[in-house]
């Protein structure tokens, strides 16, 4: 007797995988998720506070040698949990459901299955360790937003240190108060991990293109930017409702995390954003003086505790580390990205 039940159990070749193997880099979900992730997590990126944060405060030449090294240490995740615990439940046979799989339920079952009660102990306190620290990170982010561009720039001009702290206290506790209410609120949606994690893209990646054009291209717009993000972001969700139609012919949640039409919606997102923003700035060039920034930039604090030397500050220091990360940034995309996958062909 099996536990097996078609179309509940995943079982036996993959489909559009090379030979049904698991172990391809031929696959045609694969690749689809791939192209989805890499718009999601640009997006996760770009529009997530806590990044530029992080980066702002720390000096340039670590900021650019940190993240660099952060996003290498990242791959411990997909390998570790993915690939080989993904892996590992398929070769054992566990009875995890789609469902459960894509509540991102395997690494725990597989951890519990070889190790028992330590295996569960350890994911729990990888996943405590990790929901707080970007728990706290977002939290400070939003608080940030909230008090420094918000309330200081329109609200209070002249608000001291004392008056901003007391109002990220206030936004960190509505905002933990709001993102646990949206996390009940996608449970009883019926919305997974998996789910959200597809979707995200098509929120978000709209706003890539146009915020990596004001940061590096005086023509760009800022105008054009907010319209852009919008435009793309409406596009992205009517592409994304359209395609499902057209693809199952009715619009569920189960057809709507299909990996083609969440595809869509990601694609529409990031290049219709990139292409108005384009044309708006050749059309209305701001031609911003990028010079300005340090001027216009107003510190609550005296200069002498910003924690940066004249060092950090000189140009050409600025210039080799921007160079520095470039370069490197683009062997690694071009390794990860072409060469490793075609050397596993």
């Amino acid at each position: 007797v099996s536990f097996y039940e078609e179309g509940k159990y995943a079982c036996g070749m993959v489909e559009n995988n090379n030979s049904g193997s698991y172990l391809t880099m031929l696959s045609g979900g694969g690749l689809m998720f791939g192209i989805i992730n890499i718009v999601g997590n640009f997006g996760t990126v770009f529009v997530d506070q806590s990044y530029w944060q992080s980066a702002i405060a720390a000096k340039p030449t670590s900021a650019s040698r940190g993240y660099l090294l952060g996003g290498i240490c990242w791959f411990a995740i997909p390998f570790s949990l993915a690939t080989s615990l993904g892996l590992a439940s398929t070769a054992l046979m566990l009875p995890i459901t789609k469902d459960e799989a894509g509540s991102g339920l395997v690494p725990p079952a597989v951890a519990y299955h070889l190790m028992g009660n330590a295996g569960s102990f350890l994911i729990l306190t990888m996943l405590f360790m990790a929901i707080v620290s970007t728990g706290s990170a977002e939290s400070i982010a939003v608080s940030s937003l909230v008090a420094y561009d918000v309330y200081r720039e329109y609200i209070n001009p002249e608000a001291t240190g004392a008056q901003i702290l007391m109002v990220s206290r206030v936004v960190i506790v509505v905002f933990g108060l709001l993102m646990g209410g949206l996390s009940v609120l996608l449970d009883i949606m019926g919305l997974n991990l998996g789910w959200v994690y597809l979707f995200m893209g098509i929120c978000i990646g709209s706003a890539v293109v146009p915020l990596w054009n004001m940061m590096t291209w005086e023509k760009a717009s800022g105008t054009g930017a907010v319209i852009a993000a919008w435009s793309g972001f409406v596009l992205a969700v009517i592409g994304w409702l359209v395609g499902t139609v057209v693809q199952s012919g009715s619009i569920t949640i189960e057809n709507l995390g299909k990996s083609e039409v969440m595809l869509s919606g990601n694609l529409i997102a990031i290049c219709s954003s990139g292409i108005i923003h384009y044309v708006f700035s050749m059309i209305y060039p701001q031609n911003f003086n990028f010079d300005t920034l340090d001027a216009n930039i107003k510190l609550v604090e005296v200069e002498e505790t910003s924690g940066l030397t004249a060092e950090d500050k000189d140009p050409e220091v600025l210039d080799k580390a921007y160079k520095w990360i470039t370069r490197r940034g683009w062997v690694l995309t071009i390794v990860l990205v072409v060469i490793w996958p075609l050397l596993s062909i």
